[in-house]
């Protein structure tokens, strides 16, 4: 996989919030699932979190819902 500049500083994706494209810092965050299964506190899943560096709004994503 190529290392771009973005990568450094961050990748520039379209912010609602904002309205524009701005550049956003992008992390990997495994979230325990609540649920009402037996073994729900095991159940844990990969999201995608994006913060825009120009207003501060954050999302996140499910990776397997990507």
């Amino acid at each position: 996989m190529a290392i771009t500049d973005d990568s450094v500083d961050g990748i520039h994706e379209c912010c609602e919030s904002c309205g524009r494209k701005t550049r956003h810092q992008v992390s990997v965050e495994i979230k325990t699932e609540s649920g009402k299964e037996k073994n729900a506190e095991f159940s844990r899943e990969p999201y995608r979190v994006s913060e825009c560096q120009a207003c501060g709004s954050q999302t996140s994503q499910r990776m397997n819902n990507a």
